[in-house]
C-alpha cells in the first residue's frame, strides 16, 4: 500500500464538546438544504428532467474545484472515486429527483428518513461498528416523527417513485459508509475529496442525461435559479460540509441529521405553499427532533472485536 492509499487521520479523541457541537451544526447544514429540494424540483424546475438536474447539480461544482485545487486521484483512489461519487451523487441525484417528481413530498421525504437504519445495518458489516440500542430507538422514532409530519390520507404511492426513493436512500447509505471506511488519502483535504466526488458523480450522469432524456429542456429565469441553488447552494456548499462531517463525526450520527431534510421541506411547504399544521404534525415535528438530538447524544458506538 503507498502512502496515498493511507486514510487521513482521525479527528483527535480528547476533542472538546463544543467543538463537536459546531461540527455537527455545520454538518447539518447539509441536509437542512437538501430538504429545499422538494420545493425546487416542484415549483421551479421544468418536469420530467431529473437526470438534467442531477447533471446541473454535480458537474460544474465539480469542475470549478479541479480548477481551484489541481489536484487528481492517484492509484487505488481513481476507482475509489467513481464508486463514490457514483453512490453519493451519480446515483443519488437522479433517483432523488425522479422520486420528489412521481411522489408527493411527504411520501417521498418519509422514504428517504430510512436511510438511518439502512447506515446503521450497513455500519456493522462495512466498518465493524455495533450502535448503542438507544441509536437503533432514535432511527426508528425520526422515521415516525417524519411519517407523521408528511404524511397525509390522501398521499399516493406511485410504484416506480417508490423504488425510486428506495433506491436513493440505499444508495446514498452505502456512499456514507463507504466513505467513513476509506476515509482519504493522507495530505488530501476534505474539499479535495469533494472535488473528486462531484465531478465523478457528475461525469456518470452524462451519457444518461442525454441518452435518456434527450436535449436538455429550455431553462427560463425561475428555472435558472433553482439550478443554481441546487448547484451552487445544494451542491458545491453542502457537500463540501457534509463529507467533512463524515470524516469526524460517528457515521450513525451524521446520518441521522439527514432526518432535517423532510422537516426542512414541511416547513417550507407551511411557510411559501401555505399548507397547514395539523397538531399530530406538530408532535411529528417534536419526535423528529428528538430522535436528530437524542442520536447525537446517545452512547459511544462499540466496536466489534
Amino acid at each position: 500500500m503507498t502512502t496515498t492509499d493511507l486514510p487521513a487521520p482521525a479527528a483527535p479523541a480528547a476533542a472538546s464538546s463544543p467543538g463537536v457541537a459546531g461540527r455537527t451544526v455545520l454538518t447539518a447544514f447539509a441536509p437542512a438544504v437538501w430538504g429545499t429540494t422538494y420545493l425546487v424540483t416542484t415549483e421551479l424546475l421544468p418536469q420530467g428532467h431529473p437526470l438534467f438536474a442531477g447533471l446541473l447539480r454535480a458537474l460544474p461544482a465539480g469542475l470549478l474545484l479541479l480548477l481551484i485545487f489541481r489536484r487528481l486521484p492517484r492509484g487505488v483512489w481513481w476507482w475509489r472515486a467513481l464508486v463514490l461519487g457514483a453512490l453519493n451523487i451519480g446515483f443519488f441525484f437522479p433517483l432523488l429527483f425522479t422520486a420528489a417528481e412521481r411522489l408527493p413530498g411527504g411520501v417521498a421525504a418519509t422514504i428517504g428518513a430510512i436511510q438511518p437504519l439502512l447506515v446503521i445495518a450497513l455500519a456493522l458489516p462495512l466498518l465493524g461498528e455495533r450502535p448503542a440500542a438507544a441509536k437503533i430507538a432514535w432511527a426508528l422514532a425520526g422515521v415516525a416523527g417524519v411519517a407523521l409530519v408528511v404524511l397525509g390520507p390522501g398521499a399516493a404511492l406511485d410504484p416506480l417513485g417508490l423504488l425510486a426513493g428506495a433506491g436513493s436512500a440505499l444508495s446514498m447509505a452505502t456512499g456514507v459508509v463507504l466513505t467513513r471506511r476509506w476515509g482519504r488519502p493522507a495530505g488530501v483535504s476534505s474539499s479535495v475529496l469533494v472535488s473528486w466526488l462531484l465531478t465523478a458523480g457528475g461525469l456518470v450522469l452524462l451519457p444518461m442525461t442525454f441518452s435518456i432524456e434527450g436535449a436538455p429542456p429550455a431553462i427560463g429565469g425561475a428555472a435558472a435559479g433553482g439550478y443554481l441553488w441546487l448547484g451552487l447552494i445544494g451542491g458545491l456548499g453542502a457537500y463540501l460540509l457534509w463529507f467533512r462531517g463524515l470524516g469526524t463525526l460517528p457515521v450513525t450520527s451524521a446520518a441521522l441529521l439527514g432526518l432535517l431534510s423532510p422537516i426542512v421541506a414541511a416547513v417550507l411547504g407551511w411557510l411559501v405553499l401555505g399548507q397547514a399544521l395539523r397538531p399530530l404534525q406538530l408532535l411529528g415535528f417534536a419526535l423528529a427532533l428528538a430522535a436528530i438530538v437524542g442520536g447525537q447524544l446517545a452512547g459511544r458506538i462499540r466496536r466489534r472485536a
